[in-house]
């Protein structure tokens, strides 16, 4: 059982899909740190000093009474709340991940076309009689003269 495992664990893709998740992963948390801390912080500045990952909504209080000026005070004191400004960065997210998988798809396809030449016209043919290989356009075998059609 140990062998078959380690047969199936070295096998290509298994190996080529374990880098991709681990490359992916690692794309995951920079474009996280892109969006909280390159994107955001301007785009709330511009909406009047807005810290998305603040935006709360206080579902239950927690030992001390609200309001709460943070997010990380609101934990602290054990409320309940639904945290919608994480839920913002973590859609903006996802938009530039899709985005740049389908930039990175789109490129891929586009180097496989042009690898992929379209099918040549064939120029010869085979003499269905003696089998020699003779132009395209002959209308008589050179070898063995039979009449083609």
């Amino acid at each position: 059982m140990l062998k078959e495992f380690k047969e199936f664990a070295m096998r290509g893709n298994v190996l080529d899909m374990a880098v991709g998740i681990i490359l992916g992963a690692a794309f995951g948390t920079i474009v996280n740190s892109l969006v909280s801390d390159v994107i955001m912080p301007p785009i709330g500045y511009l909406l009047g000093n807005i810290d998305f990952s603040n935006l709360f909504l206080v579902i239950k209080e927690g030992k001390v009474p609200g309001p709460y000026a943070s997010l990380a005070s609101a934990k602290t004191s054990g409320a309940v709340s639904i945290n919608y400004g994480y839920f913002i960065n973590t859609i903006i997210s996802f938009i530039i991940i899709a985005f740049s998988v389908f930039l990175l798809i789109k490129s891929f396809n586009k180097l496989r076309r042009e690898r992929e030449a379209p099918p040549s016209v064939p120029t010869t043919k085979e003499c269905p009689y003696c089998f020699s290989v003779i132009p395209i356009k002959a209308m008589r075998c050179p070898h063995c003269t039979s009449e083609l059609k």
